[in-house]
C-alpha cells in the first residue's frame, strides 16, 4: 500500500499487490528496455529534424544572442544539461532503519517532487517520480542492499525524464506511504503480507490530505454537483484557490471576487460583515452556497477566510441546482475538511489601523485506524479603519468531524460559530461632496455620519451533516442537512439625505433585533450508466428549505449632523415602532439533470427543475397574515465539443426564477421574476496548468417590477412589465506559466441597461456595473539558489465609470489600484507582506443612492506569519 499525504500534495492510499518474489528483471519486465541512453535518442530526434522545404535543422551560428541570454545548446551534453537544469534535482538518498522497516527519504535542492506512479513487480514496489533528475554527489544511482530485515534492496536510479524508487522485499511486496516534507519526498515503508494481495486486484487511490493544484483548479462542484473537470462544463465557472486566498491574504468575499471577471461588490460598503455581491450586472442577494447547500444567513454575517479551502463562481442561472435565486450566478464555498494525517498550522497578521489577526487550523486522526478524522479551524480579528469611530472584532471558530463508517460510507459533522461586534456600521457619504462638487468643499473621507455609541452585534450558528454511501462504484446516495441561526441586533443612527445647504445631513435613530432560522435537507443520487455506446451520469433528488424570520424594528429622528463640522454626542433611543413581522418561508424542489457523452469529444448536459414556494407574513400589531405560493419550471441544456482534447467549445441556455412576493392592482398576485441566459465560449488548457475561457452571453430579467402608471389606477402600486438586459464577454486565465510563476488574470466588457420600465428611462445603465474592468495577479517565486523560497507578486485592478443609481444621475469614476505582495517560504515556515493600494488612489468602491457612497479603502499594509508543525 502506498499513500499520498502532506499539507500541500495530494494524498493518497493506492493498493497494489503480486506477490511473486523478483529483483534484478524489475526495469525490464515494466519498462521494457531501459539501457538506450538519453543522448542516443537525442541525436537520432536531432538528425531527423527537418523544416518545411526538407532542409535539416540546426542550430544556425548566425542568430544574434542579447548579452543576457544564454547561447542555444549545440551538443547533447549541453542540450542534456539544459534539460537537467529543468527538472526538479534529487540532491541526495537517505535510508534509514525504522521499528517497522525503512524511511526512504529523497531530498531536493528546490522545488517539490511530483506525486510518483506506483506499480508492483514480483516482491518489488516501484515508484516512479515524472520530471525529476538524480545529482547525487557520489554517482548516477542509489542502492542499499538489505537496509532492514525483510528488505531486500532499496534502490533508486534514472528512467528517462523521471527517476525509479524500487523498494524489494523478500517475501513481498512491501508498503509504503509516501508523504511530502519540507526537504523532499519520503517513503515510509514496512512489509507487506504474502499474499495479502492477489495480482487481480485493482489499485485504489484514496485521498488523505490537502490537494494542491495551484492557481488552476481542474474541477469544481457547483456547476454539475459532480466532480466533473471544469472544461466538459457548458457554462462559465471560475475556481479561487486556496492558495490564491493566500497569497493576497483575501479575509472578504469582495477581496476574492477582484480576480473574477463580471463580478464585483454590488450596494453594499466594502466595510460590510454580509456578503451581497454582483455577478453579470445583478444583485446576488440568496444565491451563496456552503459546500452546495445554500445558506442564506451570510447576508447576516459573511464567511471568514479561515475555514475556507476554496470558492467557487458560477456565472449566469443556475435554478435548476439550487433552487430560486437571482439571475447573475451562485458562489459555492468550499470548506476546509479534516484530515487523515496530522496537521497543525497557526497563523497571525498585523496591519495599519490597528489590524491584529490570529488563526488556527488543526487536523488529523482521532483514532488508530484513521477512521475518525477532525479539523478545527479558528480566528480572532480586531480592527479599525479609515473612517473615524469604526471599531470592530470578529471571532469564528468551526469544528468538522467525519466518520469513515466503511469503504463506501462516510458520515461529517460540521459546525461554526462567528460573531461580529462593531461600534460602527459603514454609511458611506453623500454624493455631493465626493463625486460631484460641493460649494462647501469636499467632505473629509475618514467622516463618519452616525454616532460614537452605535452598537451591532452580529452572530450566526450553523451545525449540519452530509453523509455519503457507494452503493457502488457508478451508483452513489448523498444527503445533507444544515441548520442555521443568525441574530443581527443593531443600534446605530443612519443617514437619510443631504439639506439644502448641502452640508447637514438629516439622520434617523434604529433599534432593532432581527432573526433568522434557516432549515436546508438536500438527497440525490448520482449514477453512471450506458445506453448502448452512450455514457450517462445522472443527478437526481429533491430539496426542502425552510426559512423563519423575525424583525422588530423601532425608529426615531436623531438630530442632524453638520458633515463639516461634526458635534457628536446627541444620539437618541429609538421607542416609536415600526412594522414589526414575522415570515416563514417553504419551499420544496425537484430535480434532474443527465450529463451525456454521445461521443469521447461530445457532451450534451440536460436537466430540469420544478419549485413550489410559499410565504406567509404576519404583522405582529394587526395579527394580520398574508399567504403566497408560486411555482416555476426551470430548464437548462448546454453541449460541449472538444476538436482536440485541450480545447472545449461550448453552448448553453439556462433560467433561473425568484418568488416577487406581493400584489397589484385587482388583488393579482405577482408572478416570480425570471432569469434567461444564452451562452457560448471557447475553454482551454494548456498541459493541465494553465487554463483560459473566453466567453459571450446575454442574459435577460423579466417581470421586474416597476410603477403601475395604466389610466385609473392609484398611484403607489406595481406591476410587472420591467425588464433589464446585460450582455457581455468575459475572458479569464488562471494557472502556472513557469515553475514558481503563478498568474490570474480577467478581463470583462458588461452592457447592463434597463430594457423596459414605467419610471425609469429605457436605456439607464444598471448601477455600479462598469462597462470595463480588468484585473492581474501574479507572483514569481525562486526556486533554486540563495533566492530559493522568495518571492513577489503584484496586482492591478482597473475598474471602468459606473453610474451611482438607476435613475443614472451621477457617475463613479474609474480607477486602477494596485497591489503589492512580498514572501517568503522555507521548510513550513512562511512570512509575507502585502500592501493594498499601493499608490493610495483616492476611488469609489459603489453606491446606492446619492446619500450613500462608499469610499474604496487607502493605503494598507498587512504582515502574516504562519507556521506548520
Amino acid at each position: 500500500m502506498i499513500a499520498l499525504s502532506g499539507s500541500l500534495a495530494p494524498i493518497a492510499v493506492i493498493l497494489i499487490a503480486q506477490p511473486v518474489w523478483a529483483s534484478e528483471e524489475v526495469d525490464e519486465s515494466m519498462s521494457g528496455r531501459v539501457d538506450e541512453s538519453i543522448s542516443a535518442e537525442v541525436d537520432e530526434w536531432m538528425s531527423g529534424r527537418v523544416d518545411e522545404s526538407g532542409q535539416s535543422i540546426h542550430p544556425s551560428p548566425h542568430l544574434p544572442i542579447h548579452p543576457r541570454t544564454p547561447a542555444p545548446a549545440t551538443t547533447v551534453t549541453e542540450w542534456m544539461q539544459r534539460i537537467a537544469q529543468s527538472l526538479t534535482q534529487v540532491t541526495d538518498v537517505q535510508v534509514n532503519p525504522t521499528d517497522t522497516g525503512v524511511e526512504v527519504i529523497l531530498e531536493t535542492a528546490e522545488g517539490q517532487l511530483a506525486a510518483p506512479i506506483t506499480s508492483v513487480v514480483g516482491n518489488a514496489l516501484i515508484a516512479d517520480i515524472p520530471n525529476a533528475v538524480l545529482a547525487l554527489p557520489e554517482g548516477e544511482e542509489f542502492t542499499a542492499a538489505s537496509p532492514a530485515e525483510g528488505i531486500a534492496l532499496v534502490s533508486v536510479t534514472p528512467r528517462g525524464d523521471g527517476i525509479r524508487v524500487a523498494i524489494t522485499g523478500t517475501d513481498a511486496p512491501p508498503v509504503a506511504q509516501v508523504r511530502t516534507a519540507a526537504q523532499g519526498l519520503v517513503l515510509a515503508v514496512t512489509l507487506g503480507e504474502p499474499g495479502g494481495v492477489t495480482e487481480d486486484d485493482a489499485i485504489q487511490v484514496v485521498v488523505t490530505g490537502e490537494q494542491d493544484e495551484g492557481y488552476n483548479p481542474s474541477s469544481a462542484s457547483v456547476g454539475t454537483r459532480t466532480n466533473t473537470p471544469l472544461r466538459d462544463i457548458p457554462q462559465s465557472i471560475q475556481v479561487i484557490p486556496r492558495q490564491l486566498l493566500e497569497d493576497q491574504q483575501v479575509n472578504t468575499l469582495r477581496e476574492a471576487l477582484r480576480n473574477v471577471p463580471g463580478a464585483g461588490q454590488g450596494t453594499t460598503s466594502p466595510r460590510t460583515f454580509f456578503d451581497v455581491p454582483l455577478i453579470r450586472g445583478f444583485n446576488i442577494v440568496s444565491n451563496t452556497s456552503r459546500n452546495g447547500l445554500p445558506d442564506l444567513t451570510s447576508r447576516v454575517l459573511g464567511y471568514d477566510a479561515a475555514i475556507i479551502d476554496q470558492i467557487e463562481v458560477l456565472r449566469g442561472p443556475a435554478s435548476v441546482l439550487y433552487g430560486q435565486g437571482e439571475p447573475g450566478g451562485t458562489i459555492n464555498y468550499v470548506t476546509k475538511q479534516p484530515l487523515s494525517q496530522p496537521f497543525y498550522e497557526v497563523e497571525a497578521s498585523v496591519g495599519n489601523f490597528d489590524f491584529y489577526r490570529g488563526s488556527l487550523d488543526l487536523s488529523g486522526p482521532l483514532n488508530n485506524d484513521k477512521t475518525v478524522l477532525y479539523r478545527l479551524n479558528a480566528a480572532a480579528q480586531t480592527s479599525n479603519s479609515f473612517i473615524d469611530f469604526f471599531d470592530t472584532q470578529r471571532y469564528v471558530v468551526a469544528p468538522t468531524i467525519t466518520w469513515l463508517i466503511s469503504d463506501r460510507t462516510k458520515l461529517s459533522l460540521e459546525a461554526e460559530y462567528g460573531e461580529i461586534q462593531a461600534t460602527s456600521l459603514d454609511f458611506g457619504l453623500p454624493a455631493v461632496g465626493t463625486v460631484l462638487p460641493n460649494p462647501n468643499g469636499r467632505i473629509p473621507r475618514n467622516r463618519y455620519v452616525g454616532e460614537p455609541d452605535n452598537r451591532n452585534d452580529f452572530r450566526v450558528f450553523r451545525v449540519g451533516y452530509n453523509f455519503e454511501h457507494r452503493f457502488s462504484e457508478d451508483w452513489q446516495l448523498r444527503n445533507a442537512f444544515r441548520y442555521s441561526d443568525s441574530r443581527d441586533v443593531r443600534a446605530f443612527v443612519a443617514p437619510i439625505g443631504l439639506q439644502d445647504d448641502n452640508r447637514t445631513m438629516n439622520r434617523l435613530r434604529e433599534d432593532r433585533v432581527y432573526t433568522n432560522q434557516f432549515y436546508n435537507l438536500d438527497t440525490y443520487i448520482v449514477g453512471k450508466f450506458a445506453t448502448g455506446s452512450i455514457q450517462h451520469q445522472l443527478v437526481t433528488g429533491f430539496a426542502l428549505t425552510r426559512r423563519d424570520e423575525s424583525y422588530v424594528p423601532f425608529f426615531d429622528p436623531a438630530p442632524p449632523l453638520d458633515l463639516f463640522n461634526p458635534v457628536y454626542g446627541s444620539s437618541v433611543v429609538a421607542v416609536t415602532p415600526g412594522t414589526a413581522d414575522k415570515t416563514r418561508s417553504d419551499a420544496l424542489g425537484i430535480y434532474i439533470q443527465d450529463q451525456i457523452s454521445l461521443l469521447e469529444n461530445l457532451k450534451l448536459l440536460i436537466g430540469g427543475r420544478f419549485d413550489i414556494a410559499d410565504r406567509s407574513v404576519t404583522t405582529l400589531s394587526t395579527s394580520e397574515t398574508q399567504f403566497q405560493q408560486d411555482e416555476a419550471f426551470t430548464p437548462r441544456v448546454g453541449i460541449v465539443y472538444q476538436p482536440i482534447p485541450p480545447i472545449s467549445l461550448y453552448a448553453s441556455y439556462t433560467q433561473s426564477f425568484t418568488p416577487a412576493f406581493g400584489r397589484g392592482f385587482g388583488d393579482t398576485q405577482f408572478q416570480p421574476e425570471r432569469g434567461t441566459q444564452y451562452e457560448i465560449g471557447v475553454k482551454a488548457d494548456v498541459n493541465d496548468q494553465l487554463s483560459a475561457t473566453l466567453a459571450f452571453y446575454d442574459l435577460t430579467r423579466t417581470n421586474v417590477l416597476t410603477d403601475d402608471t395604466r389610466p385609473g389606477i392609484p398611484s403607489g402600486l406595481s406591476i410587472q412589465t420591467g425588464e433589464q438586459r446585460s450582455r457581455g464577454i468575459e475572458l479569464s486565465i488562471q494557472g502556472k506559466i513557469l515553475p514558481g510563476w503563478n498568474i490570474i488574470a480577467s478581463y470583462a466588457y458588461t452592457d447592463a441597461q434597463i430594457t423596459k420600465d414605467n419610471r425609469l428611462t429605457v436605456g439607464n445603465r444598471l448601477n455600479n456595473v462598469p462597462e470595463n474592468a480588468f484585473s492581474l495577479w501574479t507572483t514569481y517565486e525562486f526556486q533554486r539558489g540563495s533566492l530559493q523560497g522568495f518571492g513577489v507578486g503584484a496586482g492591478f485592478f482597473f475598474v471602468g465609470e459606473r453610474q451611482g443609481d438607476l435613475a443614472n444621475t451621477f457617475e463613479l469614476p474609474s480607477y486602477l489600484r494596485t497591489d503589492a505582495a512580498i514572501f517568503y517560504r522555507r521548510n513550513r515556515f512562511r512570512a509575507a507582506v502585502n500592501l493594498r493600494n499601493l499608490f493610495d488612489v483616492d476611488y469609489f468602491d459603489s453606491s446606492v443612492s446619492r446619500n450613500l457612497v462608499f469610499l474604496g479603502d487607502p493605503f494598507t499594509v498587512q504582515g502574516t506569519i504562519s507556521w506548520e508543525f
